[in-house]
């Protein structure tokens, strides 16, 4: 035989191949299961609970809002649009970039409505218009989440709610 038939006559034998090798362990094999590992907490669930009960002082919350794109938290207490349920609005925020040069107009809507609904509606368009925001933006990915108006208040349209 000659020096490559010889290698190929090993490799089928087992001898350099890992697969073969009886000192081959699986990692399961390796793990010490008596020792807890490091990186886990039983109780950090409860912990997490009280961190965020400390943070609302005691408010309920009608969702906590994370990022769509990055699933970051943005928010810990807000309120659901009454009529937009996927809107929420909120005073406290956390992870959220306010891009200043970016200014939004809203002007209203001009559409009138049928005789019953008419007074409400042209009062809410009424207090809408001129009113300028400024987009908001998540701090770790910058996606646009929302819009931010004039007396501070964070209205979020682009975000995943959660229970709270």
């Amino acid at each position: 035989m000659n020096s490559k038939d010889d290698e190929k006559h090993k490799v089928e034998e087992g001898e350099e191949s890992p697969s073969h090798s009886q000192q081959t362990v699986s990692d399961d094999d390796e793990i010490d299961y008596s020792v807890k590992p490091e990186f886990y907490d039983p109780e950090l669930d409860d912990k997490d609970e009280v961190w965020v009960q400390k943070k609302r002082g005691g408010r309920t919350s009608d969702a906590i809002l994370n990022c769509p794109a990055c699933f970051t938290t943005l928010c810990l207490d807000c309120q659901r649009h009454e009529k937009n349920v996927t809107q929420y609005r909120a005073m406290f925020v956390v992870n959220c970039k306010i891009k200043s040069e970016q200014v939004t107009a809203h002007l209203g809507s001009k559409r009138k409505r049928g005789k019953k609904g008419r007074g409400s509606s042209e009062a809410e368009a009424g207090s809408d218009i001129g009113k300028t925001y400024k987009r908001v933006c998540c701090s770790v990915c910058s996606t646009d989440v929302g819009v931010i108006d004039g007396e501070e208040v964070y209205h979020f349209f682009n975000v995943i709610p959660s229970e709270s």
